[in-house]
């Protein structure tokens, strides 16, 4: 039997971290269901795609559509073995939507594989999921995870870290290290 991971993506999520994990997971035989609040199974979700070009931040381009294969409306999380956070831009609306704290917490109560790359751990810190975990993300998340109670740990971009049941990684450059640390908590 496969293991079920829930990814959870919303408009202007980072290109490459939606993408890229999606079909990973796929490529290593678990079943992925990529959700959306407000989205149903079959919408598109627009992606956007962040690089450094000398700014004194990233800049932000047109991605590509992505296609929702479930709803969030009618998941439920205890059909699935873990959860995947993307980040870019849409984690800081997705994460005033109480469901979406709601499925955070049951996945973090219940030490279930979670991962968290970029901006993903801003819904980490809004579900109060953080205090006493050492965790990496995007530099200007690293405020949010202390006043969230957690350790901010700075890493190079292409790195990832586990803390417990929670694999966290800065950006999409650590997507290798993100995925192999996340995969070895299914045993594979």
């Amino acid at each position: 039997m496969s293991k079920k991971i829930l990814m959870l993506a919303g408009d202007f999520t980072e290109d490459y971290e939606v993408m890229v994990p999606y079909q990973a997971l796929l490529v290593c035989g678990f079943d992925v269901d990529v959700v959306c609040p407000g989205k149903q199974k079959g919408d598109t979700i627009k992606t956007a795609v962040h690089d450094f070009l000398g700014d004194q931040t990233y800049t932000e381009k047109p991605g590509h559509l992505f296609t929702l294969n479930a709803s969030f409306d009618t998941a439920d999380f205890s059909d699935y073995d873990g959860l995947y956070l993307t980040g870019g831009r849409s984690p800081e609306y997705l994460r005033t939507i109480p469901r979406v704290v709601e499925m955070v917490q049951y996945f973090m109560t219940n030490k279930l594989p979670v991962a968290a790359i970029c901006h993903g751990v801003q819904i980490l810190a809004v579900a109060d999921c953080l205090k006493g975990r050492k965790l990496t993300a995007y530099p200007a998340v690293g405020p949010e995870v202390v006043l969230a109670g957690g350790e901010y740990i700075e890493l190079p971009p292409d790195q990832a870290m586990t803390d417990g049941n929670l694999v966290t990684a800065p950006a999409w450059p650590g997507n290798v290290a993100i995925l192999k640390q996340f995969i070895a908590k299914f045993g594979k």
